[in-house]
C-alpha cells in the first residue's frame, strides 16, 4: 500500500514537473497593453467594433488592425485613455452621430389595415401582406430596433413609435442594420431638422395612408434660404431630402411643411456632441492597409 502511494506521488511530481516546463516553453505572451485597454473599455461586448467582444477589440487595437474609434460606445474619453496606453496621440474632435427615426406614423397618424397577431418582430410582420399599416414604408412598431440596441437608447412613446435617447445613443449602427424598413439614419447630433417620412408614393396616396406623410408639395424646397432641401427621385417616386452640409437649422422647412413631416428637435447638450477624430494624410484613403 505504501509503495503504491509513493509510486503515485512520484508520478504526480514527475508529470507536474513536465507540465510546468511545457507551460513555460509554450506560453503565449500577452501584451500588457491588452489588459490595460480591457480595464478602460465600456465592457458592453456589443460587437459594434466588428470584433468578437471587448477582448477581441483590445487585441486588435494593440495589433494595429482596428482603430480605437471603432468602439463607438467609448467616445472621446476612451480614445484619450487608449492613446495614453499605446503612447500615441489623438488629434482634434469630430461631431458624434446618433440615430434618427425617419417616420412619424404613430397611433392616430397612420392608418392600419388589420390587427397583427404574431411574432413580435418587425420583419416577421412585414412578411404578412407587407405589414399591418396602410403605409408600406413606415415603422411597424414591434420593437426590433429596441431589442437590438445594446445600450437601452430606444424606448417607445405614447404613439407606439420608437424614441431615441440621444444621451444614451452611441451611434453603434445596430438599429440601422436591424430595421427592415431602413428607417434609421445616423446623423450628427447638431443637425436639428429631419424629414421623418420615406414614403415615395404620390402626395394624395401618401396622405391617405398617413396624416404626417410627405406630400411632395415642395414648399420646403421653395422656402429654404440655403437651398438645403429638395424633393428628389427615390425608388418608384419622390421624397424630400435634407442636405445637412447646407442646412443651418433655421427651421423654416419645418414651419412651412403642411403635414409636419419635417421635425425640429431641441439642441443637444454640448457635453455629448464631440468625439475624437484622427487625421489622415492628404489624399489617403483610410483603407487600413497601412495599419494606421
Amino acid at each position: 500500500m505504501l509503495a503504491a502511494v509513493i509510486s503515485l506521488a512520484g508520478m504526480g511530481a514527475a508529470f507536474g514537473g513536465i507540465l510546468g516546463i511545457a507551460s513555460k516553453k509554450f506560453a503565449v505572451e500577452v501584451d500588457p497593453r491588452v489588459d490595460a485597454i480591457l480595464q478602460v473599455v465600456p465592457g458592453a461586448n456589443c460587437g459594434a467594433c466588428g470584433q468578437p467582444g471587448c477582448g477581441g477589440y483590445a487585441e486588435a487595437v494593440v495589433d494595429g488592425t482596428v482603430h480605437p474609434r471603432a468602439c463607438t460606445p467609448g467616445g472621446a474619453l476612451l480614445y484619450e485613455k487608449i492613446a495614453a496606453i499605446l503612447g500615441t496621440e489623438v488629434s482634434d474632435y469630430e461631431e458624434r452621430k446618433v440615430a434618427q427615426l425617419l417616420c412619424q406614423g404613430g397611433t392616430g397618424q397612420s392608418k392600419m389595415l388589420y390587427r397583427y397577431k404574431g411574432i413580435e418582430d418587425c420583419a416577421a410582420a412585414l412578411a404578412a401582406f407587407k405589414g399591418p399599416k396602410a403605409c408600406n414604408y413606415g415603422c411597424v412598431r414591434l420593437g426590433s430596433c429596441a431589442k437590438a440596441c445594446p445600450f437601452g437608447a430606444i424606448e417607445f412613446g405614447a404613439d407606439g413609435l420608437p424614441v431615441v435617447d440621444y444621451y444614451k445613443c452611441t451611434g453603434c449602427n445596430k438599429c440601422v442594420v436591424e430595421c427592415p424598413q431602413g428607417l434609421f439614419q445616423l446623423v450628427e447630433v447638431t443637425r436639428l431638422a429631419h424629414v421623418r417620412c420615406v414614403n415615395v408614393d404620390k402626395g394624395k396616396d401618401a396622405k391617405a395612408a398617413c396624416s404626417v406623410a410627405c406630400i411632395k408639395c415642395k414648399l420646403c424646397e421653395k422656402n429654404c434660404p440655403e437651398d438645403a432641401i429638395h424633393v428628389v427621385p427615390s425608388g418608384s417616386g419622390t421624397v424630400a431630402i435634407i442636405d445637412y452640409e447646407k442646412c443651418t437649422n433655421c427651421g423654416i422647412c419645418a414651419t412651412k411643411c403642411p403635414t409636419k413631416a419635417i421635425d425640429m428637435i431641441p439642441p443637444i447638450a454640448e457635453k455629448v456632441i464631440l468625439q475624437i477624430k484622427e487625421h489622415t494624410n492628404p489624399g489617403c484613403s483610410p483603407c487600413g492597409a497601412c495599419k494606421q
